[in-house]
């Protein structure tokens, strides 16, 4: 990549002596002589660029590494220490929603401290620090309710005030031209780097419950999580920050927030992916208590299942990159939504362990059509002077989303009571929905192909998912 301006004049960036060129031979050798015309900054520099890909590739990886044994298995802690599974449940949401008002003030800390990438540092930073109560709980092996949702709800604030100033932030840094498959790739490894910490953390549960020792083990597990996100956060401090507040930044108030976020191509997008949430979320988090309360799965038969979406979606997306290339990410977000909506479904059909691995397997690679085109599609429709304000209004609304989904959820098991008939209901009424969403999916436009982009999603993160 060339980062010079082919028509800059000797002048623009030659260093000249002061002293009169007496002929024009001798203005020539001069000339020649002179330093090369200074680099464009409105262009990234090749090894400047080289190196902040390099770092996103490790940020990128030891943050997967802190999802897998971390994140992933806080529903299954919840679960270890006693307590119910309808808490279990909302632990997976309730606090996402708590997190999301809190990064509220996100905007207003960007502006504040004038840099998009500090505050994003500060986040990362503060993200892993959340662990170290989670370690002492699990050491001790307890932790009342409050402090669970105070934890998680700061773990989640961090996460979800982070991502907004990140997407604005690596806009200014990777070049248009290679978003879309660069990112495929990082999102390839980081579903690699989880994968292995999800894995692994399965089985130590496996081997630790065999001896009951378990809970002591979340603590090695929260521990490694802790040393990866800190790592993810010295890699993130080491990438360049071009633009700290880009040309024509605006901080939206909440109502110019709204009103973008309620019209317009970006609005439509906004509202389709938070209609979604709802369907996925009134399923999603009653899948852990069912798999351990109701079909008595192990650690490990739990870690192969989640572990099955890992592989179909690292696999899947390299090709969900090359087709968001050559076709647009709207194409590629059917194909993630359609493929979205009988997945809940299948878990009412049969409860068969290849059944179910079967199923994971589909799950994995269109949850990785659909994420990868909502962010490709978030870069192209929501303008970068906006993003960083419309993206935090979008958390807050996913996290309603996920709250009000988990409640509808809650509220048919709690109506039929616990049972393995109430669990398949939740299930075929988050495939319902989600098929009814598929109308507001109509309603947004298609992104030219040559303008796909990419990026980290705002609050969809590299996990494995579960139907």
């Amino acid at each position: 990549m060339k980062t010079t301006d082919k028509n800059l004049s000797p002048q623009d960036g030659v260093k000249w002596t002061g002293d009169e060129l007496s002929s024009p031979t001798e203005h020539l050798n001069r000339e020649q002589a002179a330093k090369p015309p200074a680099p464009n900054p409105l262009l990234p520099q090749d090894n400047s660029l080289k190196r902040d890909l390099r770092l996103s590739i490790g940020d990128g990886s030891a943050y997967g590494v802190m999802i897998g044994v971390g994140e992933t298995y806080l529903q299954a802690f919840v679960l270890e220490i006693g307590k119910g599974e309808i808490f279990a449940a909302l632990i997976a949401t309730v606090p996402q929603l708590i997190g999301s008002l809190l990064q509220l003030i996100s905007p207003t800390a960007v502006r504040i401290t004038g840099s998009h990438k500090w505050w994003v540092v500060f986040c990362a930073g503060l993200q892993g620090l959340c662990f170290i109560p989670l370690i002492l709980a699990a050491w001790f092996g307890n932790i009342s309710e409050p402090a669970v949702l105070f934890v998680v709800s700061l773990y989640w604030a961090t996460s979800l005030g982070a991502g907004p100033a990140w997407n604005t932030w690596q806009g200014t840094i990777i070049p248009r031209d290679i978003r879309a498959r660069f990112f495929a790739k990082r999102a390839r490894l980081c579903q690699l780097a989880t994968l292995a910490g999800f894995l692994g953390g399965g089985f130590a549960l496996k081997a630790a419950q065999a001896e009951g020792k378990a809970v002591p083990l979340f603590a090695i597990l929260f521990g490694i999580a802790l040393v990866c996100r800190a790592i993810s956060t010295l890699c993130l401090s080491l990438q360049s920050e071009p633009f700290p507040i880009p040309p024509k930044m605006r901080f939206l108030s909440l109502g110019e927030q709204w009103h973008r976020f309620s019209r317009g191509s970006s609005g439509r997008l906004l509202v389709f992916a938070v209609g979604m949430q709802v369907g996925v979320y009134i399923a999603g988090p009653f899948f852990v208590p069912y798999m351990f309360k109701v079909l008595g799965f192990k650690y490990h038969h739990y870690a192969l299942l989640i572990g099955a979406s890992f592989v179909a979606k690292f696999i899947s997306l390299r090709y969900w990159g090359k087709l968001a290339h050559r076709t647009g990410a709207h194409r590629l977000l059917w194909i993630g939504s359609l493929g979205l909506v009988p997945l809940a479904g299948g878990w009412v059909i049969s409860s068969n362990y290849i059944w179910l691995i079967s199923l994971q397997l589909v799950a994995g690679a269109a949850w990785g059509a659909y994420e990868l085109a909502l962010v490709l599609l978030f870069f192209e429709t929501i303008h970068e002077s906006e993003r960083t304000s419309l993206l935090t209004l979008y958390n807050v609304a996913n996290s309603i989303a996920l709250a009000v989904g988990s409640l509808i959820g809650a509220a048919i098991i709690n109506g039929l009571g616990i049972s393995a008939t109430s669990y398949l209901w939740v299930f075929a009424a988050s495939t319902a929905w989600r098929a009814g969403v598929l109308l507001l999916l109509r309603r947004v436009r298609s992104t030219p192909v040559e303008t796909v982009a990419g990026s980290r999603p705002a609050s969809v993160l590299p996990t494995g998912k579960v139907s």
